[in-house]
């Protein structure tokens, strides 16, 4: 979910922009004293290898970026995150060309230049915290450790048909024949990201993400009717969602599966209690679910 090399650049290289941007606006800031006037060349090399190393980290981030999966909740944030920090470097690259012409003359920075640096500033700021949030809220590039089954990494789509009455609808995910002990699919279900699983003989249903830090569950591993979160070691009950062992303390929401004509079914009525998107330490979501025998 996070970058897969085992040290991600991203994180090391950002401080190298943030370094000489802030220098910079010093530089602009200790020429408004008379001690200081003449440190406008200074700001503007300052700025311009800010930029520079803006481009240089931009290339690990966007690896980074495209290992994010789509239906994560981390997606929208980092696409918030990557349009913040291009917008920014342009906002830059637009104060370097105001400056340039003067660069020889003037003793201070101009209004106009001063006022695009502290826009960046600004926008350099927000990106970060929008940055701190994929990592210790989201859990983008915490998790190392992967369950790799023979389906395809993909989420499949699976829309709920619309039918009169209040009987149960039955949402057909996958055949039932290939599932071999332990495997697991992923599927998104009326906006729920659901994971189906074989353990013991029986497909089990719940929600993708743990409710700790958003670890996926569908890379956990699986012993005794429990299933246990990859990132932090999370155990809970594929019976009634309960956490077994913490980190977490909100329970799993999960959902009723059956066998139906070789197909292996999710019951759509019981998504409508369900979240689009957990809520890690919020408010307990409890469920109860059914194991459908192969």
């Amino acid at each position: 979910m996070g970058s897969k090399s085992k040290y991600p650049l991203h994180p090391w290289l950002v401080h190298f922009p943030i370094a000489f941007f802030v220098l910079s606006f010093v530089f602009d800031l200790l020429g408004f004293v008379p001690f200081g006037q003449g440190l406008a060349r200074a700001a503007f090399y300052s700025m311009g290898l800010g930029v520079l190393a803006s481009l240089l980290a931009a290339i690990p981030g966007f690896v980074d970026y495209s290992t994010i999966r789509n239906d994560h909740p981390a997606k929208k944030v980092a696409t918030w995150h990557m349009a913040l920090n291009l917008t920014m470097v342009a906002v830059f690259a637009v104060n370097l060309g105001l400056r340039f012409s003067s660069l020889d003359s003037a003793t201070r920075v101009q209004w106009l230049p001063f006022g695009l640096s502290v826009a960046g500033l600004i926008l350099m700021s927000i990106s970060g915290y929008l940055g701190g949030v994929m990592v210790y809220d989201l859990g983008v590039g915490v998790g190392r450790h992967r369950h790799q089954g023979s389906f395809p990494e993909h989420t499949i789509a699976a829309a709920i048909p619309t039918t009169a009455g209040s009987e149960k609808i039955w949402v057909p995910l996958a055949d039932a024949t290939p599932f071999a002990e332990g495997q697991t699919l992923r599927a998104e279900v009326g906006g729920v990201v659901m994971v189906v699983a074989k353990v013991d003989g029986q497909f089990w249903a719940f929600q993708e993400f743990c409710t700790h830090r958003y670890g996926p569950l569908s890379e956990g591993s699986f012993e005794h009717a429990q299933v246990r979160c990859p990132w932090h070691g999370s155990c809970f009950d594929l019976r009634t969602g309960q956490v077994k062992e913490g980190p977490a303390k909100v329970d799993l929401k999960v959902f009723p599966v059956q066998v139906r004509e070789g197909k292996i079914c999710v019951d759509a009525t019981s998504l409508q209690k369900a979240p689009a998107a957990p809520q890690p330490e919020n408010q307990p979501a409890r469920g109860s679910s059914r194991g459908a025998t192969s």
